[in-house]
């Protein structure tokens, strides 16, 4: 069947309606990669580091459990920015560990890891701005890395930029 002239015209704007929608995916995708990607340039530019970090002097923020009278080892923590506050916590070995920490104020997502099951010290949970508690207890003296993992699209990792830190197990 021949199809009129007078079809022709509506499939051909059609068309140019679904191109123009491609059009402003591509233009909004690009915008949005070259907005992330000129902020990044801007902080690598700015930033130098002590400790072959991306984001900033990497500074140790130590915090020493005690045994309370229950038996137990308490420690809070806050995540954000490319940080955890305390980064370097010292706790006994064979003694239980509570470790409530929580996610800084912020849009960035964030994590909590320790991979170190040898140890009895191996979780990964995501981070919220309610406290979360993270129950284990050290088996091994010695010292396990705690870090984030997450990052945006191919940039570095939150931990590549400095979030992360240290549980020594100590006698």
């Amino acid at each position: 069947m021949a199809r009129s002239q007078t079809e022709y015209p509506a499939i051909k704007e059609s068309h140019m309606n679904v191109s123009r929608i491609y059009l402003t995916i591509i233009a909004m995708i690009f915008l949005c990669s070259f907005t992330a990607y000129a902020a990044y340039t801007k902080e690598e530019t700015v930033r130098k580091s002590a400790k072959s970090h991306d984001h900033g002097v990497w500074e140790e923020k130590r915090f020493v459990a005690t045994i309370d009278a229950d038996g137990i080892q308490r420690v809070e923590m806050v995540g954000g920015d490319y940080y955890f506050d305390p980064n370097y916590i010292v706790v006994k070995v064979n003694k239980p560990v509570e470790l409530k920490i929580k996610k800084a104020a912020g849009y960035i997502p964030h994590n909590f890891i320790a991979k170190s099951p040898e140890a009895g010290i191996d979780f990964n949970i995501s981070l919220k701005t309610d406290p979360q508690t993270v129950k284990f207890t050290p088996l091994k003296v010695g010292k396990y890395p705690i870090y984030c993992n997450k990052s945006i699209l191919w940039f570095k990792t939150h931990r590549q930029k400095g979030m992360e830190g240290m549980i020594e197990v100590v006698e």
